[in-house]
């Protein structure tokens, strides 16, 4: 089922992929995100460089087994070496803030039909 979503969705990515994920706040908040959305902190989003803008993602923390679901809805990160970029609210549960990185895998495991991109 999931590869099957994720060829309707147009995507060529990997289901799964593993590596540094950062966050960012309150600093950013209310301009607008890739997608147009304003950003809100308060929300569980996240920026991806090449997933399609409503793709929802499990991040799961390597170190802790903690985790939680983000939509994307930004693009980014830009450091070398990260793979997403999530929000405060979504870092806060995975328990991230202090230290500002942290080692992740990340899922997809579907998508918002806001986003227009979903299957039937």
């Amino acid at each position: 089922m999931l590869p099957l979503l994720l060829a309707l969705l147009g995507c060529a990515h990997p289901v799964h992929q593993a590596g540094l994920a950062s966050w960012y706040g309150k600093e950013l908040a209310g301009r607008p995100t890739a997608s147009g959305e304003p950003f809100r902190p308060s929300l569980r989003t996240a920026a991806h460089p090449t997933l399609p803008f409503g793709t929802v993602v499990k991040v799961t923390r390597t170190d802790t087994g903690r985790h939680v679901r983000v939509v994307i809805n930004d693009r980014g990160p830009y450091a070398k070496g990260r793979i997403i970029d999530l929000a405060q609210r979504a870092a806060r549960k995975l328990d991230m803030i202090d230290a500002g990185v942290a080692k992740v895998e990340v899922r997809v495991v579907g998508c918002k039909r806001r986003y227009g991109k979903c299957p039937d």
